[in-house]
């Protein structure tokens, strides 16, 4: 039986592996029911498994698209179906890999399809998940990540669809203001091998470098950006914010690096 009182209701998409997995294990661990949205039926069905029994009582895994209308307005009802309500979205799904091959050769399908992923799935569930959030005066949590602010060549789709998340929750946030709370995490270098679907979990491979970039002196884990997750979706930790884009990157965008 579940010993936490009441327990609240997540809505999470791309929670089947990577960061998605951390933050769902993390809710989860602290008495959530989850929903976890994901498009790769062979992870979500293993991050099922793996859950402590009593945890995936409180568990519910859907396979779908974030760009297909249809997949989310099916999943935000099964969700509510199931738990009968949605306290909590965390739009997390995405396109991981921000490179993108060169600016002047780059495709519109290949630009569309990360628009329309990492930004255009997080309008469409918090389209569809937003009537229910306004019933428990919920809150949407949006990831987005500091290449909104900062850039590397060849990351144009990435970096533009990661800005407009940052814009989109300003601005959904003045638009649910006293009904729903909006907030976003910029996250900067997370280490998500370990938290990999089996047959994809590889051993990291970090330079000492790699960590000495970071005035926290390490690289990011999955484990830093679910509390920070956690805390935004709770209302007496939280209540008087919205709107804002919390950074959590050990302070690796604050740091000025010269050539030598």
């Amino acid at each position: 039986m579940n010993s936490f009182p009441d327990p609240k209701v997540a809505f999470v998409t791309g929670a089947a592996q990577g960061l998605g997995l951390g933050i769902t294990q993390h809710l989860l661990s602290t008495g959530w029911k989850v929903m976890l949205f994901d498009l790769d039926a062979d992870a979500g069905d293993e991050a099922i498994t793996a859950l402590p029994e009593e945890q995936q009582e409180r568990a519910l895994f859907f396979k779908g698209d974030i760009a297909n209308e249809h997949d989310v307005a099916i999943a935000v009802q099964q969700t509510v179906d199931r738990f009968g309500r949605i306290d909590g979205l965390v739009n997390n799904a995405g396109i991981a890999d921000p490179h993108s091959g060169s600016f002047e050769h780059l495709d519109w399908e290949s630009w569309q399809r990360v628009i329309n992923v990492n930004l255009g799935g997080a309008f469409l569930a918090a389209k569809h998940a937003t009537q229910h959030l306004r019933k428990t005066r919920g809150a949407i949590v949006n990831i987005a990540s500091t290449r909104a602010f900062q850039s590397e060549p060849n990351t144009e789709a990435y970096a533009a669809s990661k800005g407009g998340m940052v814009a989109l929750t300003h601005a959904m946030a003045v638009s649910l203001s006293g009904a729903v709370r909006v907030n976003a995490i910029a996250p900067g270098w997370i280490e998500v091998g370990d938290w990999q679907k089996s047959s994809a979990r590889e051993e990291p491979q970090h330079r000492d470098i790699d960590w000495q970039q970071h005035p926290a002196g390490r690289i990011g884990t999955p484990d830093d950006i679910a509390k920070m997750v956690a805390f935004l979706l709770d209302h007496e930790q939280s209540g008087f914010m919205t709107g804002e884009t919390i950074r959590i990157d050990g302070g690796m965008t604050h740091k000025m690096i010269y050539a030598d």
